[in-house]
């Protein structure tokens, strides 16, 4: 099964390891864009875009995936490599970017969203 998995922190991190040892194809990861972190404010990659290139997994990180958003050129680059990555699925993980509907739409079986908090009862 072709997975394509967003998210950015640790907590997601964990996730994809997960689906990665499981034996799920992972054609494609989505994370946020690097950010300025420590001390010196150094651009600072996610927990989730670091551990995808040590697997050699191709990483995007559009600043927004809104075709009319501010960075439709962003948002138009991610659409292509979604839909080269012919993912089954998508698993979202703490992402952080709002999914459009054509992202959605875009895996066979859809999307799948796992979050860290316990729903209340």
């Amino acid at each position: 099964m072709r997975v394509i998995f967003a998210g950015t922190p640790e907590f997601a991190r964990v996730a994809l390891a997960q689906l990665h040892g499981a034996g799920f194809h992972i054609p494609l990861v989505l994370s946020q864009p690097d950010r300025p972190a420590g001390r010196g404010m150094k651009l600072q990659a996610s927990a989730v875009k670091q551990w995808a290139q040590s697997q050699s997994i191709p990483v995007v990180q559009p600043r927004s995936l809104r075709l009319d958003g501010k960075y439709p050129d962003d948002a138009a680059a991610a659409r292509e490599a979604i839909e080269a990555a012919q993912a089954d699925v998508i698993v979202v993980a703490a992402y952080g970017l709002i999914l459009p509907q054509w992202v959605l739409d875009t895996a066979r079986l859809g999307c799948l969203n796992i979050h860290a908090s316990l729903l209340p009862r």
